[in-house]
């Protein structure tokens, strides 16, 4: 039975989607370094797109009323648990990303104990901001050790435990250098002080193990390591499956109880939740399921060895060519550079975006330089070694193009950044004028940690307005 009054036609309405996509970067191909992950695999798209379509509809609220949803979630569990390093034990959730994984392992350390009037998370300055954000939901007090050559300092993390101390984290490997923590030395550290260790490999948890099997000198990192108390890993990273599904494991059931949140205090539903939602689609979790299923575990290699093997070309052509150099030795699936005198790293940024290679700008922290953060993944292979002659020729044209001029800017507090500020700014900067985004990384970049997260909030904040007609 259709409906008494129609709006658009279906293929209007696609039409229209379409028409907005085609203002984004490239999702497929092996050329957007950051934020998608794409294996070049054949029918991989239609298949979990067919998935999400048979459970979309299914909503994990209520796993005893939609139990399919149950086994594919708990399948999902297993496959994880046993890639890294579970038992019998061990337990998990499936969330909806790595920032809600992270999250949920800073509340169920911090739930543990009840005790502490003000819960304290120890991480290394290298750790996922999502860290920062879930203690600033979660009202724990971060404590960030300094790193020594991007590495956390075991000794460093030790001494920064205390009495409040709910959870120290590590990261394997760390998403802005590629590095991996000394997982066995700080895990040692933590057991001794009784203290949760949690492993953070949101970004590299799928691909690790591979690159291990395929020869890469890589510590332990996973449940194997005593002290470790849970581990999280993105299966929409290096897994392949689309957005919306990663893994918290816990190394125990007792562990994973505070996790939960559950509450009677009102005449509905009791309701019990292992993640942050209550009402979850089961579409990305049937989709990741056939991913999985269908790529496997020999499939999984052959993409990291296709990943390892990209890294391999982008490091050499970053070693070859005079004006950049390699910020981190790549150990895993990030390339990391760093621009030399002469040559500014935000413009080259816009150079390389403008030779159809688009990169991941990092701005400076500390004493941590500014760098250009490349995420390989097995789609990159394929045209890894057209990246040389594109970053030598956008080298080229960032020296004659010479360093970002900002125009005379009023010294700021984040107290002063107001949306007409923002307005003023982004007109000045010629943001959305297709001239790329030099200037405003320049201008973040010289910017106190404080005002760039101002500045930026309030130019999210302006970017997210309705059009009315």
């Amino acid at each position: 039975m259709g409906l008494p009054q129609k709006g658009l036609a279906a293929a209007d309405v696609l039409a229209e989607i379409r028409a907005l996509r085609d203002a984004d970067l490239p999702t497929h191909g092996g050329h957007l370094f950051a934020y998608v992950y794409d294996p070049a695999l054949p029918g991989l798209d239609e298949l979990t797109q067919a998935a999400h379509g048979l459970a979309g509809h299914v909503n994990g609220l209520d796993p005893t009323a939609f139990p399919s949803l149950l086994a594919l979630e708990n399948a999902l569990v297993a496959d994880a648990a046993s890639l890294l390093g579970g038992g019998p034990g061990t337990v998990g959730n499936v969330t909806g990303g790595g920032t809600e994984s992270l999250l949920l392992a800073v509340k169920a350390a911090r739930d543990s104990r009840p005790d502490v009037a003000a819960p304290r998370l120890v991480v290394p300055a290298t750790a996922h901001a999502a860290f920062a954000k879930a203690a600033h939901y979660l009202g724990v007090a971060l404590d960030t050790v300094p790193v020594v050559n991007l590495r956390a300092d075991a000794e460093a993390i030790g001494a920064a435990i205390g009495p409040d101390t709910v959870l120290v984290a590590a990261s394997a490997p760390s998403y802005a250098h590629g590095v991996v923590d000394p997982i066995p030395e700080i895990a040692a550290v933590a057991a001794e002080r009784g203290v949760r260790f949690h492993v953070d490999a949101c970004f590299g948890g799928w691909v690790l193990p591979y690159l291990r099997r395929l020869g890469a000198d890589l510590p332990d990192f996973d449940l194997s390591v005593p002290g470790v108390t849970s581990i999280s890993v993105d299966l929409h990273k290096y897994a392949y499956t689309p957005k919306g599904v990663s893994v918290l494991l816990h190394r125990s059931e007792e562990l994973r109880l505070p996790q939960y949140f559950a509450y009677a205090g009102w005449p509905g539903y009791t309701m019990i939740n292992a993640g942050v939602s209550s009402t979850r689609s089961g579409g990305p979790i049937a989709a990741a399921y056939a991913a999985v299923r269908h790529i496997g575990d020999d499939g999984y290699l052959h993409l990291a060895e296709a990943a390892q093997s990209a890294v391999h070309i982008l490091a050499g052509a970053v070693n070859a060519t005079d004006g950049v150099h390699l910020a981190a030795e790549p150990e895993t699936t990030v390339v990391c550079l760093g621009a030399d005198d002469g040559v500014d790293l935000f413009v080259l940024a816009d150079e390389l975006s403008a030779r159809g290679w688009h990169t991941q700008p990092q701005l400076s922290y500390g004493n941590l330089p500014a760098t250009i953060h490349l995420t390989v993944t097995a789609a990159v292979a394929p045209t890894a070694a057209d990246f040389g002659p594109a970053l030598a020729d956008a080298v080229a044209a960032t020296r004659e193009r010479g360093p970002v001029q900002l125009p005379p800017l009023p010294a700021l507090t984040p107290a002063e950044v107001t949306p007409a500020l923002i307005r003023t700014l982004a007109e000045a900067l010629g943001v959305g004028t297709g001239d790329g985004m030099a200037g405003v990384n320049t201008l973040l970049d010289a910017a106190t940690p404080a005002l760039r997260e101002a500045l930026l909030t309030a130019f999210l904040s302006f970017l997210q307005h309705p059009a009315w007609d």
